[in-house]
């Protein structure tokens, strides 16, 4: 189960869109080094159901496994990085898992 696929996303509310840019510009680097994909962005979602809405950005990437998704999340590169993150959005970040091969 190890080598499934799986796929973060994230749910942010941009503050300070200058000191984001900072994030983002280290941000591709450091996914590529943990063989992490870039899927998708999109700064005007629709909401069909439930009660909590996502506002703001949604983000879709994907990581060859959870393994490598928690190595991403705790490089200390990165996590210099997300600072800049941290002081400029409001984020959520969950990670699902994909399909099992059948």
């Amino acid at each position: 189960m190890s080598d499934i696929k799986v796929y973060m996303i994230a749910n942010l509310q941009i503050h300070d869109p200058k000191k984001y840019r900072e994030y983002e510009k280290g941000f591709f680097p450091i996914l590529k080094k943990h063989g992490g994909e870039f899927i998708t962005f999109d700064d005007n979602i629709d909401h069909f159901e439930g009660d909590n809405p996502m506002t703001g950005r949604v983000i879709l990437f994907s990581f060859p496994s959870a393994k490598k998704a928690k190595e991403w999340y705790s490089d200390p590169e990165y996590q210099s990085l997300s600072e800049h993150r941290r002081k400029s959005v409001s984020t959520t970040l969950t990670m699902i898992n994909g399909l099992p091969p059948r």
